[in-house]
């Protein structure tokens, strides 16, 4: 009697399926080194969930073998993915070794914006600093923009090896069919652009775009108060108002990647221009740039984000109509996103009237009044802990371990 899988000689060479010796060897090949990146991948993400880890803890969270984990841990090490560092404290006995992330692999955040823009290395771990953050003012012109680009991340070289990957943060609506962005209305220059796929070309490395809301969701899930959460939203009403939707642990994209452009909703027929062409949009009305304009407005001047923070700290009675204007929006915006949506929390990223609990709780307050009871019950409403850039890295990381190997579920 054959062992299964066991060549007959007999029949030329052939598996007792019929399958010829080669072609089934062959499958076999393939499936077991996809397994092993299926198992790479489970453990990628286990880490960046549970933080530095130690094999013991590892082998709890994945539901591998202990073997396999060991196996798997290896194969990233020598990849240059995690690296090992010893137990701040030291457990009784010999204390195991953890696994994170690796910081030696850098890669790139680039976030552009409407005024300025902003590159920042970091290692795989994922933390953001200052000292290896650059800014520059945003060009005005597409050609420019890029040279300014590609001379910081150059710079930023000089202090280490070439990066692993580079993300792109961008505003705008991005087209995920067509690779491009179709329509940046604050950043024209922007338009019909992919700087990602541009940037790469000029520096030799992945480059992925990441719209900049999908960024910051992504960032409030690895670095944030949204880890663990399978079911939440980030509204971004700073320069514009963009949202993104995690539903059941995946972004919601819609049929090309543009869903969650909730500030191009008409609210006002007759209001202002919008950076779309359209009139009166969501975020002509409810975001910090809309603050801005109105306080520009009542001064007869051309003033700034930091310019209106001072005023509504030390002034903010002069200013009273432009406040409560920006803030009943803004609390439609959010109960807009809670009663269509239904997330378990949501988390709003700006830098005026999110800021302070004064300002913030006048939003909260209007927006008890607007949403409905039973969806306000089951949602949680605060502040981002993430930033753009940290939206850029999140996005690049992500593609990264998402790319290695396809998901089980």
């Amino acid at each position: 009697r054959q062992i299964p899988g066991q060549l007959n000689l007999a029949t030329g060479g052939q598996t007792p399926d019929g399958t010829p010796a080669t072609l089934k060897t062959s499958e076999n090949r393939i499936e077991s080194a996809l397994l092993r990146r299926i198992n790479e991948r489970r453990l990628l993400e286990a880490i960046q969930h549970h933080g530095p880890s130690s094999r013991a803890m590892l082998t709890r969270v994945s539901g591998l073998t202990a073997p396999t984990v060991s196996k798997a841990v290896e194969s990233l090490l020598k990849r240059g993915l995690v690296e090992e560092l010893d137990p701040v404290t030291p457990a009784l006995g010999r204390p195991g070794r953890l696994v994170r992330m690796a910081g030696s692999a850098v890669v790139l955040g680039v976030v552009i914006d409407a005024t300025t823009c902003c590159i920042v290395a970091t290692g795989l771990e994922g933390c953001v600093t200052e000292e290896r953050t650059r800014r520059f003012e945003t060009p005005d012109r597409y050609d420019s923009l890029l040279d300014a680009i590609t001379t910081e991340c150059r710079g930023l070289f000089q202090e280490g090896m070439p990066p692993l990957a580079i993300g792109v943060s961008v505003p705008g609506l991005v087209n995920e069919r067509l690779q491009e962005i179709v329509v940046s209305p604050n950043l024209h220059i922007l338009d019909k652009r992919n700087p990602a796929r541009d940037l790469g070309a000029r520096l030799g490395c992945k480059a992925l775009l990441v719209q900049e809301t999908d960024g910051l969701c992504l960032a409030e899930r690895l670095y944030g108060d949204a880890q663990g959460l399978s079911d939440f939203a980030m509204l971004d009403v700073s320069a514009g108002l963009g949202l993104g939707v995690m539903s059941g642990g995946e972004l919601l994209s819609g049929h090309s990647g543009m869903a969650g452009e909730f500030g191009h909703i008409t609210v006002d027929p007759n209001g202002s221009r919008c950076g779309c062409g359209n009139r009166g949009c969501l975020e002509t009305l409810a975001t910090d740039a809309a603050l801005v304009r109105l306080f520009s407005e009542r001064a007869g001047r051309e003033l700034d984000v930091a310019a209106v923070a001072k005023l509504l700290a030390e002034r903010p009675a002069d200013h009273a109509a432009e406040i409560q204007t920006v803030t009943t929006y803004l609390a439609v915006a959010i109960a807009a996103v809670i009663n269509v949506f239904n997330p378990t929390a949501l988390f709003v990223h700006g830098q005026l009237l999110t800021t302070t609990d004064e300002y913030f709780s006048r939003v909260l307050e209007e927006v008890r009044q607007r949403t409905l009871t039973a969806s306000l019950a089951d949602c949680t409403i605060q502040t981002t802990r993430s930033c753009k850039r940290q939206g850029a890295i999140a996005g690049i990381i992500c593609n990264i371990t998402q790319g290695w190997a396809p998901a089980i579920r």
